[in-house]
């Protein structure tokens, strides 16, 4: 038999899959959006400005911490006899004199490694922001003139801090429940025999590290991208976002006792697992923006761009004169109404 050229072909398996699955076609909608937005081309530049933002931070450390044993000279003796005695000869003297150089020129080190660190920072959070409004499909002005562009590293700078504040806050607060503070406390009300109290903290430390995770990447989902968006629709998503950074977080623990047993490992293996997990971690949030992006409320409320205008082209073609073909028609139709012409008359006299 013969098959009906109108007959509409079936949905394929992964059609099917979509139809039946809501939570597998919002998956897949976020794929195509993180796909066609360039998230692996956002995320190298997060994990590009993150590394170059560590070594004006280690500037600030290396200064804070030349301050710290410039007022407290037993701490710096400490120190060096600690350095002399695991490494000894001419390397521990060498390495005593960078103590004291980099002492002698905190100040210096501390201005350079914060102007370094604000740079840095300004193109960071650049960057996530240009990510996170890409993936939500947000349509932007680019800033015009001067005062466009200081307005626009203001907000960065804005952001920036407020980022800080917030991760300080939440870590912060996730760190006391797992450290002595929670032991002390613990003491203090005599639970500290109590069977099972360990393991209770260790499960509160989990529950308030991922709480604090999923409030850090609620706001910066919701509240970094350039043009404002919905905040509804990144509570899942950063709830998702959340148990993903710690599952990374757990093997990258185990990662790190792995690599750290031999010299090789010791010098390169956290090197290769900061970028490993920078660049996962950029990768992660740009999905779960993506996942908030692409909710059906979301995609409501999504900007819907006009059509182009119509452009109205009139065409007008002019003929250069009859041709035979036509010409012999024209003749034979005047013809034929000559002689129907002349056979009416013809009747009309008789």
């Amino acid at each position: 038999m013969a098959r009906d050229e109108t007959t509409v072909d079936e949905p394929g398996f992964l059609e099917r899959q979509r139809a039946a699955r809501p939570w597998f076609d919002h998956l897949m909608r976020a794929a195509d959006r993180y796909q066609s937005q360039k998230g692996d081309y956002y995320a190298a530049g997060i994990t590009y400005f993150s590394v170059l933002a560590l070594v004006p931070l280690l500037m600030v450390a290396f200064a804070v911490a030349g301050f710290v044993l410039a007022g407290n000279p037993g701490w710096l003796d400490d120190i060096k006899a600690a350095v002399t005695e695991n490494v000894p000869g001419s390397l521990g003297d060498t390495l005593n004199g960078l103590i004291d150089s980099a002492i002698s020129s905190r100040s210096a080190v501390g201005v350079f490694g914060l102007l370094g660190a604000a740079y840095a920072g300004l193109g960071w959070m650049a960057n996530v922001r240009d990510a996170l409004t890409a993936m939500w499909e947000s349509v932007r002005e680019p800033p015009s003139g001067l005062a466009g562009t200081v307005k626009t590293k203001l907000r960065d700078a804005a952001a920036l801090l407020g980022l800080a504040a917030a991760l300080v806050i939440t870590f912060g607060a996730s760190a006391l429940s797992s450290g002595p503070i929670a032991r002390s406390v613990v003491d203090l009300l005599g639970l500290g025999d109590v069977t099972g109290v360990g393991t209770a903290l260790r499960l509160l430390s989990l529950v308030l590290s991922i709480v604090a995770t999923w409030a850090v990447l609620a706001w910066v989902i919701a509240r970094l991208p350039r043009e404002p968006v919905a905040f509804r629709s990144a509570i899942a998503a950063a709830a998702i976002g959340a148990l993903v950074f710690e599952v990374f977080k757990q093997l990258g623990a185990v990662y790190l006792t792995a690599v750290t047993g031999g010299p090789a490992g010791v010098a390169f293996g956290p090197i290769i697992g900061l970028l490993v997990f920078v660049f996962m971690s950029s990768r992660v949030l740009l999905f779960c923006t993506a996942w908030a992006a692409t909710t059906r409320s979301s995609l409501e409320l999504a900007y819907v761009p006009p059509p182009d205008p119509a452009v109205i082209a009139p065409r007008v073609q002019v003929g250069e004169g009859l041709r035979l073909r036509e010409g012999a028609a024209l003749v034979g139709v005047g013809a034929l109404s000559a002689l129907g012409l002349s056979a009416l008359l013809e009747r009309n006299r008789r």
